[in-house]
């Protein structure tokens, strides 16, 4: 988090010395791709929540790893997503070497994506711990540390499309 915040802040510094620049750049983003990013990490941190809840009452338990797989889908939706706005933008020559706005974005996204890529793993070890009858304490602590994970990664998204693709 302290990363991120810190190339928030260098982010916002570069956009106020070329404010011109990174503005007709930031037009050329599809805000669509984004909005619909944010839509899927949200319903994804929604099934996050109804897991935890079912692993803490006997009578649910069954769900939380279905609803693990629907929150891992949901983050899978949003790597293909984030794959098919790269290609948009390589075709159309743009790439980090581009302008200074595009290097934040790529590595700003792509930094995100790497998170996500490590979330997926995480929910994977969650669903199988969710299969388990009964977990050790270690273990749901670790089953409540990834589900912290996973939204860590929704709430960086959360600052980061409106910050990139947003904020004028």
């Amino acid at each position: 988090m302290c990363v991120f915040a810190v190339l928030f802040c260098v982010f916002l510094e570069a956009r106020m010395s070329d404010a011109t620049g990174f503005a007709s750049d930031q037009a050329q983003l599809n805000q669509n791709f984004g909005a619909i990013n944010t839509v899927l990490l949200l319903v994804s941190s929604f099934f996050v929540v109804l897991a935890m809840r079912a692993v803490h009452s006997p009578a649910l338990r069954a769900r939380a790893p279905r609803l693990l797989v629907g929150a891992w889908l949901c983050g899978a939706a949003f790597l293909v997503v984030k794959v098919v706005e790269y290609a948009e933008k390589v075709d159309h020559g743009i790439t980090p070497q581009t302008s200074d706005f595009y290097m934040y974005y790529f590595v700003l996204t792509g930094l995100h994506a790497f998170h996500l890529i490590l979330g997926l793993v995480a929910l994977t070890v969650l669903v199988n711990l969710a299969k388990k009858p009964e977990m050790s304490k270690g273990q749901f602590a670790f089953f409540e540390g990834g589900a912290c994970f996973w939204h860590m990664v929704d709430l960086l998204w959360l600052v980061l499309f409106p910050l990139v693709f947003l904020a004028r």
